[in-house]
Parts: C-alpha cells; sequence; structure tokens
C-alpha cells in the first residue's frame, strides 16, 4: 500500500504543546529572520508570555520525516491591546485616524516563520490563512522587513494594505512595515480578467 500523507500538514497547536517546543519554534524564527542566537534566546520569555494573552491563537506546519514529524513553520498571535509593547510601538507610528481605524481589537499576527528549507512551498500562506480564520478581530495587524521579500509579496497577495513604512522598531536596525488586513481574510486575485 502506498503512503497517502502529504508532505506537510497545518494544524493548531495547543499552547501546552507550543509552550514546551518553544526553543524549537524560536530556532526557525531565527534562521528565517537572520537573527544571531543571542537574539533568539533573548525572544524566549516574551514568546511563553504571549501565550497567556488574550485571544492567543497558534498554527504548526509539519514535515514528514522518516521519524515521524517535523516542526518546519509556525505562526501565533493574540488581539492587541493599549500597554502591550508592539501595540505602542505600532501607535507611535500610525496617524492618529490610522490608528483609531485599526488598532481597536486587532488581532496581531504576532510571529509567522517557515524554514528556510522549506520555504517557497506554500506554506507561509497556509499557516497565515488557518492563524487568522477563527481570529475574533475585526483586522489582523502585522510587521515585517520593509522589502521586497517573499514574505512582503504574500501579504499584499492576500490583502494586507501598507499602513506605515521604513519604521524602526528599537534593537532592530532595519526598516519595518506595518501592514493590515480586514477580517475575514480575503485574498486578492492575481491574475484579474480584463475589463
Amino acid at each position: 500500500m502506498t503512503d497517502t500523507r502529504p508532505d506537510t500538514r497545518i494544524v493548531e497547536l495547543p499552547i501546552p504543546w507550543l509552550r514546551d517546543h518553544m526553543h524549537e519554534a524560536l530556532a526557525i524564527y531565527g534562521l528565517a529572520m537572520g537573527y544571531e542566537s543571542a537574539v533568539v534566546a533573548g525572544r524566549y520569555g516574551y514568546a511563553m508570555q504571549h501565550t497567556d494573552r488574550p485571544g492567543f491563537r497558534a498554527v504548526g506546519a509539519f514535515a514528514a520525516t522518516a521519524d515521524g514529524e517535523q516542526l518546519v513553520g509556525f505562526g501565533y498571535g493574540y488581539r492587541i491591546a493599549p500597554g502591550q509593547w508592539w501595540h505602542d510601538q505600532v501607535r507611535a507610528a500610525l496617524d492618529r485616524r490610522t490608528a483609531k481605524k485599526w488598532l481597536p481589537g486587532a488581532f496581531e499576527v504576532c510571529e509567522l516563520h517557515v524554514h528556510p528549507e522549506h520555504q517557497s512551498r506554500g506554506l507561509g500562506r497556509q499557516l497565515l490563512h488557518a492563524l487568522v480564520a477563527d481570529a475574533d478581530a475585526p483586522v489582523a495587524l502585522l510587521s515585517t522587513p520593509d522589502a521586497d521579500t517573499k514574505a512582503f509579496r504574500l501579504y499584499h497577495a492576500d490583502g494586507f494594505v501598507d499602513l506605515a513604512r521604513g519604521y524602526h522598531f528599537p534593537g532592530d536596525p532595519r526598516p519595518f512595515a506595518i501592514l493590515g488586513v480586514p477580517l475575514p481574510m480575503h485574498p486578492r486575485d492575481p491574475h484579474p480578467a480584463n475589463s
């Protein structure tokens, strides 16, 4: 009989599982973002705290291996609120009107990363859609390096719009873009019919 299991599967991650495997997830984060191990290690405490935030959800991509499965991508997020570091940073980056429209009750796509060896296979898109599908929020927000990357193109193709560009978060020299999309998400047609 032929093995008919797909090469990868996307599943919702229970909070206890993610807490037990946070080092594994953050190793993927470090590889995908190009961060040194010290930066990744410093992220651990924050990531663990995030799992206690209201509306927290997490998803994972698992690839089949000879020994079972291996985590090759993950994403998580939660509802943002004033007083949270990312919310307050983004509030400072947005003009008043944009902040009033997009921040209240928003779901932050805090982390969404695929191991470099598993990129360009559609896993990032699958993770994103699974993560926001059941988010109890009017919009989803995220920040991503402000450059012509696969991730940036993915977000725009899936309906995210620019809310701010060229923003510098403390501790990272790269400029970031802050993007938002109304929920439920309706991806744009990359090949619209000619009028």
